[in-house]
């Protein structure tokens, strides 16, 4: 990440002549410890000024973040937080000054100030090192820009698509062959989550054939619940398995009725989020994102058995594992790590890390599917707007292919021979095929979330909403290739 300094080329160039170009993410650290030593160093400092070198902010605490998608030709909203009040503010980007007036913004009573700058048409996806230079006291900051890739909407017509809105706060689905029945989660708003449920639907029909609310945290009077986010089904045992997110727990409850089976203790997976269910063997795997931890447990004991843990090839970095891909048949568990660039494959047979394999190209990756016949991963990057499809074998990264903003699940369909992703921020689904082509790019109405492959040639879209009255919002999306 490339950082540089007012000082170094004069103030009030306009935002439209910054050259937003994609940058590397390794080796920040010390690019940036580079530029700032340039502050003093640079002969090409405007009329030879001197540094007045007061005393800096040894306290600084001031972040910078970015809202919003961002698009090339679009403006971005930057919001500053945790600041001196009165100190003073200017963004730069490649040594050119992103103030839309070139003054500088000023922290106000609250420590806060808030800038709009306009992004080029010309503008490359990518994240851009963008440099908060503040002063009174000084201090510098950089911050991450994302700007997402615009991928028109295309192919809608080669798809069937049938929807039904659901209830309020949609996370997951997964899917029974055994029962023909669909099971949703849901959940609404921050700690203390009050409004929680899970759902059965007719696969064929998308007809709510019952639904359950999440019970009460016990020996809690705010009204917490055991919220329900990730879920898996295990036909072995005719049962739903769920992660209780906020308590880092799991629930199971009966495929029947959804009555409540086992509710497990607080912190039994730390931020527990995707949980899948080898039935044959007895299986069910819970990714506890933020530590490098998959949990294990025995479905028909109903009681957790150990964790794995999963090492990092880079050094000093913790493996965070999010979403969850099982290939029971070949003993195969999968997943991809938020903070690492990587992927790890686990030996279900022995509970024991295989292999990790460098995801180049891949930042904050969090969905994960696999192609067992073609042996290929499937990686989606909510952090560089990609899909990379791997080569499972060489560790080959083969296609790295451009989907739109925030990108959080994949689902690969083994019939139609499709991958399915899942875009947040864009509001759609990108189809893309084995040879790293869009098939399709189809509107997938407000956050779309989830996505699950049924094994019939059918997948099933979960997405939310963006508020009470969102007619596009809260709903299952059930698409197949036409015939």
């Amino acid at each position: 990440m490339t950082m540089h300094s007012s000082l170094l080329r004069p103030r009030g160039a306009v935002a439209a002549a910054v050259p937003f170009t994609a940058f590397p993410v390794s080796g920040m650290r010390v690019l940036c410890f580079a530029a700032l030593a340039a502050l003093a160093v640079s002969p090409s400092v405007a009329g030879a000024q001197t540094a007045a070198f007061d005393k800096p902010d040894a306290d600084f605490n001031g972040r910078v973040s970015a809202s919003g998608v961002v698009v090339p030709g679009s403006e971005a909203t930057l919001r500053g937080a945790s600041f001196t009040p009165g100190q003073t503010v200017i963004l730069e980007l490649g040594g050119v000054v992103l103030n839309a007036d070139g003054k500088p913004y000023t922290a106000d009573e609250k420590g806060a100030f808030e800038a709009t700058i306009a992004i080029p048409k010309t503008a490359v996806p990518g994240q851009h090192p963008v440099v908060a230079i503040v002063s009174n006291p000084s201090a510098a900051a950089v911050v991450p820009l994302k700007v997402s890739p615009v991928i028109p909407v295309s192919g809608a017509d080669k798809f069937e698509a049938a929807a039904q809105k659901l209830t309020p706060g949609l996370y997951q689905v997964a899917y029974s062959p055994k029962h023909g029945a669909l099971f949703v989660t849901s959940a609404v708003g921050r700690p203390p989550v009050k409004q929680s449920k899970l759902l059965k639907l007719n696969a064929d029909t998308l007809a709510v054939e019952t639904s359950v609310d999440a019970r009460p945290v016990a020996g809690r009077d705010d009204g917490q619940l055991h919220a329900v986010y990730g879920v898996g089904v295990d036909d072995g045992t005719d049962t739903v398995w769920a992660t209780t997110t906020r308590d880092g727990s799991v629930a199971v409850f009966k495929q029947s009725d959804l009555s409540l089976v086992k509710q497990f203790g607080a912190e039994a997976v730390p931020h527990s989020r995707d949980v899948v269910v080898d039935a044959e063997r007895g299986r069910a795997y819970v990714s506890a994102t933020g530590t490098n931890i998959i949990s294990v447990f025995d479905t028909k004991k109903v009681e957790k058995i150990g964790d794995i843990e999963i090492p990092s090839q880079n050094r000093r970095e913790k493996f965070t594992p999010t979403s969850l891909a099982l290939d029971a048949k070949n003993h195969r568990l999968y997943t991809a790590s938020l903070s690492t660039g990587e992927a790890a494959v686990i030996d279900t047979s022995t509970d024991k890390v295989l292999k990790t394999i460098p995801l180049p190209g891949a930042k904050s990756a969090i969905g994960v599917s696999v192609d067992v016949e073609g042996n290929r991963l499937y990686v989606a990057s909510q952090g560089s707007d990609n899909l990379l499809i791997v080569d499972l074998e060489s560790g080959k990264v083969l296609h790295d292919v451009a989907t739109g903003a925030g990108p959080l699940n994949v689902a690969f369909d083994p019939v139609k021979k499709l991958a399915y992703v899942v875009n947040r921020g864009a509001g759609t689904v990108t189809v893309v095929n084995p040879q790293g082509e869009i098939v399709a790019n189809i509107e997938a109405g407000s956050f779309p979330n989830h996505v699950l492959a049924n094994g019939k040639g059918q997948v099933f879209v979960i997405n939310k909403a963006k508020g009470q009255d969102d007619a596009t919002g809260d709903r299952i999306t059930r698409l197949a290739p036409k015939s």
